[in-house]
């Protein structure tokens, strides 16, 4: 990127961040890597050690994915809990390409207070699967956490899909499948940076490049391991870049946030206003001198902080929701 590329700057606390980051060298992701990146950074008893710490237990089911194909689900809630509660169905960031579905338990430490249960799905990865296997796998997962609600002690009434960057990109696909393939219905989606458009044609991707976190060379490495030649033609359904949706319509309660310094900023704010302009209870959040992925690598920071809070405040007033009542006959 040019020095001379006119962007929104860096808050002070995560530019320091980065500068620390740029001094390691530059970074050019490549297929080799993958292997490595789609790895667990702990143990599975570390983890299940680390739920037991907050009362928390693990189990995983084996259930039909894609075409009928095995995938996995990690379904964690209280040890101690009893009755139908609020699911919230996870989706793993990774660009579509990495990640492991048991790597983002951090990522919904605001969770922790409620008592819900939380299922992270195990959907397979581009390029060896490309679209739609990651998207039809996710889909499929919540089918069957929809149709095995009272085993889980789910309200069927109260499923929430929740994702961050390519699983945010991914939640918004199955929350569009739902819609069409009228269920399972779904309360509310968690958008956090989500990724959805493959086009490469927005200012936040001339804007974020070769600079930030998960700039534009590596959301299109992302994109064109996910579509191949596909990326960035007609042949894309909206299922796979939700961006491309014309109808936002009938769509569930969403949170949808991003930084202003990141590449997937303008394709969010897009969406939001889709979303509004179908008649959608939309709550969008742009965090000033963010970039992608900021809560979690910067915790610390205020802005970080402030992000933080207001997704546990619009949690909390989602799941203070009455349930609702079926309309009598």
């Amino acid at each position: 990127m040019s020095d001379t590329t006119t962007r929104p700057p860096f808050d002070p606390e995560l530019a320091t961040f980065l500068t620390a980051l740029e001094a390691r060298g530059p970074f050019t992701l490549t297929v080799e890597m993958l292997p490595h990146m789609r790895q667990l950074d702990v143990t599975e008893e570390v983890l299940d050690e680390r739920l037991r710490s907050h009362g928390y237990g693990r189990q995983t089911v084996t259930v039909p994915g894609h075409l009928g194909d095995p995938i996995q689900l990690a379904v964690i809630q209280r040890a101690d809990r009893t009755g139908a509660t609020t699911a919230v169905y996870g989706i793993h960031g990774g660009g579509m390409m990495f990640g492991h579905y048991l790597s983002n338990m951090d990522s919904y430490d605001w969770l922790l207070e409620h008592d819900v249960v939380l299922v992270s799905v195990d959907y397979r990865l581009a390029p060896e699967h490309p679209d739609p296997y990651p998207v039809e796998d996710c889909y499929a997962g919540l089918v069957w956490v929809a149709e095995h609600a009272e085993e889980l002690g789910i309200d069927p009434e109260r499923i929430v899909v929740a994702g961050q960057s390519a699983g945010a990109g991914l939640a918004a696909g199955v929350a569009l499948l739902a819609r069409d393939r009228r269920g399972p219905a779904l309360m509310a989606q968690i958008l956090v940076s989500p990724m959805l458009d493959d086009r490469d044609e927005t200012v936040s991707t001339q804007q974020i490049d070769g600079i930030g976190v998960a700039d534009r060379q590596m959301t299109r490495f992302g994109w064109d391991a996910y579509l191949g030649e596909r990326r960035a033609t007609d042949d894309v359904s909206v299922y796979a870049a939700p961006a491309r949706a014309t109808d936002l319509s009938e769509l569930p309660r969403t949170y949808i946030d991003c930084g202003s310094a990141e590449v997937f900023r303008d394709e969010t704010v897009a969406y939001a206003s889709a979303m509004w302009a179908a008649g959608v209870n939309a709550e969008l959040h742009v965090w000033p001198g963010a970039f992608h992925g900021f809560t979690s690598m910067v915790p610390q920071a205020a802005v970080s902080k402030s992000a933080t809070a207001a997704l546990a405040d619009w949690t909390r007033r989602l799941l203070a929701t009455p349930t609702p009542v079926a309309a009598l006959d």
